[in-house]
């Protein structure tokens, strides 16, 4: 019976076959244990000398790290195994003899890793990382689907860009300049006009060498965007959002966050309403805590997020920026038009910025004035203003960043561990 380590639960006592890849090994006189890993999971295969051919124990003893085989025996269940089973080996054919493997069960250090990344992937914490990351992406679409969301993919190559002052990837669509998207939040915008609640997910471009164990040049982003959602709707769907991928992967990762080593403690309580305070709160508690580096209207760097972040135990929401610190499509206070009415959620522990979302301006003649103070061009945003020519409705919308989210929900320390094949500083993966 051929299978995978995934589906041996269901053959216990039963003899099967899996196709797999020695992921470590160690023996001792007449028995050979196997790590096997087959893409599904991790299992160990013990090989007893008095139960096997003679050949096949050699095999056993002779194989090395990442050689593929397919390897037959009985499935056992066996408590002492994080997976619950193990396997009796009962014969080994060889696919491949792999030589020299580079990355041992040694220690390495992050910039060899991911100059190996196409190998790393192959380690039981990677694989933890991406189930993971699968798992988050899977309860997304089950969020927004069955919040009657519909999916709209934004172009990749846009005219425009929704924030002016990011450094942008240029490049020539024929004979017009184009750029690599930074956002699909106006295009969203656009298809929130025609169908009411959207959202995209989709790879995002930011030309600024990445040097930060929290920044990647490129990541996905989920951008959803909701007509007639005002701001207090807004931060409601987001908190929704976040407790649940959170709570996806608690109930369907377990294993994955044993493996990394996660205190799921501190992501069981992520459940709403999250805390909430105003910039201008914010600003007052660094100052408590003896940041006086930063003034109101300064912009929050790496600590003084963290610092903020170290006062509550689950998310928060951080409101009501300067005016001055936001792009140009943010709805302003209307008792207050030196902020706007958006916000910028920070995760736990360290992790900073996961969410940032607003509510977006409406008024066609604001929204021209914002453009002309940020020296955009009306041309290139003609189509824009016309959402606010025919039919304006107050709408809303943000952007979680996936790559963070998962470094944070699986408790690791660079961000590049959560994405399969990142770009490392300035050196393109080929």
């Amino acid at each position: 019976m051929k299978t995978t380590i995934a589906e041996v639960h269901k053959y216990v006592g039963q003899e099967v076959t899996i196709g797999a890849w020695l992921a470590n090994k160690r023996s001792s006189g007449k028995i050979a244990f196997l790590q096997l890993r087959d893409g599904t999971g991790f299992i160990q295969g013990v090989v007893e000398k008095a139960q096997v051919s003679e050949d096949v124990f050699q095999a056993a003893r002779s194989m090395t790290q990442e050689s593929s085989l397919y390897v037959t025996g009985v499935v056992r269940e066996d408590a002492r195994s994080p997976f619950g089973y193990e396997l009796s080996v009962t014969n080994i054919e060889l696919i491949h003899m792999a030589v020299d493997y580079p990355i041992t069960p040694k220690e390495h250090g992050i910039e060899f890793l991911m100059d190996h990344r196409h190998l790393w992937l192959r380690s039981k914490r990677q694989h933890a990382i991406m189930k993971i990351r699968n798992e988050v992406i899977r309860a997304t679409y089950e969020f927004f689907n069955e919040n009657g969301f519909v999916k709209v993919d934004p172009p990749i190559l846009t005219g425009s860009a929704p924030e002016g002052t990011t450094e942008l990837f240029h490049t020539k669509y024929f004979d017009e300049d184009a750029y690599l998207s930074q956002s699909g939040q106006l295009y969203m915008e656009a298809a929130a006009m025609a169908l009411g609640k959207v959202f995209s997910f989709g790879p995002t471009f930011r030309a600024e060498k990445s040097k930060t164990r929290r920044h990647l040049i490129e990541f996905w982003m989920i951008e959803p965007e909701m007509a007639f959602y005002q701001f207090e709707d807004n931060l409601q769907v987001q908190e929704q959002y976040v407790s649940h991928i959170v709570q996806s992967v608690l109930k369907h990762c377990q294993l994955e966050l044993k493996t990394l080593g996660r205190d799921t403690s501190k992501l069981e309580n992520v459940k709403p309403p999250f805390a909430r305070i105003t910039y201008d709160e914010a600003i007052q508690l660094l100052h408590e805590k003896g940041f006086d580096d930063i003034q109101w209207g300064d912009d929050f760097g790496a600590p003084h997020e963290t610092a903020i972040a170290e006062s509550f135990d689950k998310p928060v929401f951080i409101t009501h920026y300067p005016t001055t610190l936001k792009p140009f499509y943010m709805q302003p206070d209307p008792k207050r038009p030196e902020v706007v009415l958006c916000a910028d959620l920070i995760a736990p522990e360290g992790y900073g910025e996961i969410i940032g979302g607003s509510e977006r301006i409406h008024d066609y003649d604001l929204l021209k004035q914002r453009l002309e103070e940020h020296q955009l061009s009306l041309d290139a945003y003609k189509w824009y203003l016309e959402l606010r020519q025919y039919g304006s409705v107050p709408h809303s919308g943000f952007g979680l960043g996936l790559e963070r989210t998962i470094a944070w929900i699986c408790g690791v320390e660079h961000v590049r561990e959560t994405i399969p094949f990142p770009r490392l500083l300035n050196r393109l993966y080929p």
